[in-house]
């Protein structure tokens, strides 16, 4: 099983030794982040700093000309990553034989929602999530679309990872989050993150329900919730609480737009990649899903794209969905966190790559050789070398 690292420009630009220590783990590529969201990352081995903070979420190459004079353009990185940042790890990773793919995060940016409150998703009760841009307003869509095609299609990138390619909701890891006091469960998710913005009230009518009228019956829904006496069964909890016909059109809005972006943006994508640039989805198999792994139907994804990344820190079980509709040739890239101290088991990875494999996926990714402490890298090289 080809294996790659997730890895910052951070973690390798004024680091002369990280290249080789990456190559030296047993992986063959590394992915490498070109557009990213906030963060605050741990640097242990860095000979300059040991705190990075990225501010906002930013491109963390020059932007292109396509942007001059557009109301919603990337950000350029602040001194977290100046100036060129991707392309000088880029060319380090490659002269140490690491294959090089782009990491690519699109519809997660708080700094947008900020700036621009209108292209956030509001929730049933009118609150905005300056976090999560609505995917269904065109302007977004546009600029989802072209930073895709930009930030992906890096000089020597030979593929991409598409990450936030869709919904995102109420969860989020968000700067002191204080939302765990009440459990939503999955149809308390899908609830709070319904968009009533005048795009997707507009898409709501187009598919026979007024948003008002939805609005109050998701308010009327969630109201067992907050009193902590909510019975959560996912989707058949959903449409209980909403009616099936009512449920079922909130999806065909919701999936349409989804699944007609991530057909545009891997469309932009290949038209300006070179032959052979592959391009992969994080994603999870259950299109209702919110989040940095799109919900998806993978028998469409797989038709769309070469392949997905797929979480499976917590078990394996998200492969066989998309094993099921695989063709010769798609990638499943089985996603493992391998720092212990953000709930990876280094120690177990040859165990769990192993299972993977029986279930279908094709690749590993290692989240994230970065983060991770000598003693995990060390269980990493470990593992790879028992392949």
């Amino acid at each position: 099983m080809k294996a790659s690292a997730f890895v910052y420009p951070w973690d390798v630009d004024g680091d002369p030794e990280a290249p080789a220590r990456i190559a030296a783990l047993g992986v063959e590529q590394v992915t490498l982040a070109s557009a990213y969201h906030s963060t605050r990352a741990l640097t242990p081995r860095h000979p300059r700093h040991r705190i990075v903070t990225a501010e906002y979420a930013a491109v963390l190459y020059p932007a292109g000309v396509r942007w001059a004079g557009r109301g919603l353009r990337p950000y350029p990185a602040g001194r977290w990553a100046p100036g060129n940042a991707y392309g000088e790890a880029a060319e380090a990773l490659a002269a140490a034989g690491l294959e090089v793919h782009t990491w690519v995060v699109l519809a997660h940016n708080s700094r947008m929602g900020a700036e621009h409150p209108d292209t956030s998703v509001v929730n049933a009760y009118g609150d905005r999530y300056p976090w999560a841009p609505c995917i269904a307003q065109p302007a977004t869509r546009a600029y989802l679309v072209d930073l895709a095609a930009e930030a992906a299609v890096r000089p020597g990138a030979r593929g991409t990872e598409l990450e936030s390619l869709g919904w995102y909701g109420l969860q989020h890891l968000h700067a002191h989050d204080k939302t765990a006091g009440v459990g939503l469960g999955e149809a308390g998710q899908y609830l709070m993150s319904l968009c009533f913005c005048p795009s997707c009230r507009t898409g709501y009518a187009e598919h026979g329900l007024d948003a008002g009228a939805l609005a109050a019956a998701v308010r009327a829904a969630l109201e067992p919730l907050w009193r902590g006496t909510a019975d959560d069964g996912g989707w058949p909890a959903v449409e209980k609480l909403l009616g099936g016909d009512t449920a079922a059109a909130t999806r065909a809005w919701r999936d349409t737009a989804a699944r007609t972006l991530q057909e545009e943006a891997v469309a932009a994508v290949r038209a300006a990649a070179p032959d052979g640039f592959q391009v992969l989805l994080h994603a999870d198999p259950v299109p209702y899903h919110c989040g940095a792994n799109a919900g998806v139907d993978p028998a469409h994804i797989l038709s769309v794209a070469d392949g997905v990344v797929v979480p499976c820190t917590g078990g394996t079980g998200l492969l066989a969905p998309f094993a099921e509709h695989a063709r010769a040739g798609t990638v499943l890239a089985a996603n493992f966190t391998v720092v212990s101290g953000m709930g990876g088991s280094p120690g177990t990875l040859a165990a769990d790559a192993a299972r993977a494999r029986a279930e279908g996926a094709t690749h590993l990714r290692l989240y994230h050789t970065g983060l991770a402490s000598d003693a995990d890298l060390a269980a990493v090289r470990q593992a790879l070398a028992a392949r």
